[in-house]
């Protein structure tokens, strides 16, 4: 297992969290051919700090995703999916993943502080998914947590394309949980986009659909460098 996700992340050049997965909410496939093998590869190439994971059957994700991409990759992996019980924390280290995914709006307080703290005896970075202020405001031990704000709707299955102005809206609320790592994720398709969150304040995006089915990986990533310096440069 590789440690150190949260800061693999805050000393990135590129801070994209890259993810794989099968197929999209629609179950339209994702992969196009390629192995695992072959988008792991291409997005070391490009920089990627850490991978993402989805092993959730919504996405044709299973365990077997997750151990073949930690064995084909030294960069820390983070598992996506719907963790509720500490055997599956246990599971997921043993396949090779440094940080989990909770979900807060599936988990009561109690549960998500058992999980959270479990997660970190174990040596996995919690990475807490929220959707509102609310969910944000129980997370504990923020300072050991990535916390993402989702900006899809799991009670649609992630369907459609997202409302990325929940990130911007949360991300105050989420620098009062200490976290050092708040992230958007979910519903980032264009490289503009990803560079507008990261110059608000977040210290990474997770994408993979966009990823995923860019023709060109290199020039997806080109443009949001582009579009961080430059507006960097802006009077």
């Amino acid at each position: 297992m590789t440690a150190g996700f949260i800061e693999a992340l805050l000393n990135a050049d590129r801070p994209v969290i890259m993810e794989l997965k099968r197929q999209d909410a629609t179950g339209r496939d994702l992969f196009g051919g390629r192995s695992v093998e072959d988008i792991v590869a291409g997005y070391e190439d490009a920089g990627a700090p850490c991978l993402s994971v989805v092993t959730g059957r919504w996405f044709g994700g299973t365990r077997a995703l997750l151990h073949e991409v930690a064995q084909a990759t030294e960069l820390p992996v983070l598992q996506k999916d719907f963790l509720t019980r500490r055997s599956q924390l246990w599971q997921a280290r043993e396949d090779g993943a440094s940080a989990v995914l909770l979900t807060a709006a599936l988990l009561p307080r109690t549960t998500l502080g058992n999980l959270i703290e479990h997660s970190v005896r174990l040596g996995l970075t919690p990475f807490v998914e929220v959707t509102t202020e609310v969910e944000t405001l129980r997370v504990p031990r923020g300072e050991d947590c990535v916390i993402a704000v989702n900006n899809k709707d799991i009670t649609t299955r992630e369907r459609g394309t997202g409302n990325v102005g929940r990130s911007s809206e949360l991300l105050p609320t989420l620098r009062r949980t200490g976290t050092p790592c708040p992230v958007s994720a979910s519903g980032i398709g264009r490289p503009d986009v990803a560079a507008r969150l990261i110059r608000e304040g977040f210290a990474g995006v997770l994408v993979g659909t966009g990823l995923l089915r860019t023709h060109s990986l290199s020039d997806w990533l080109d443009d949001f460098d582009r579009e961080r310096r430059e507006r960097r440069e802006l009077p």
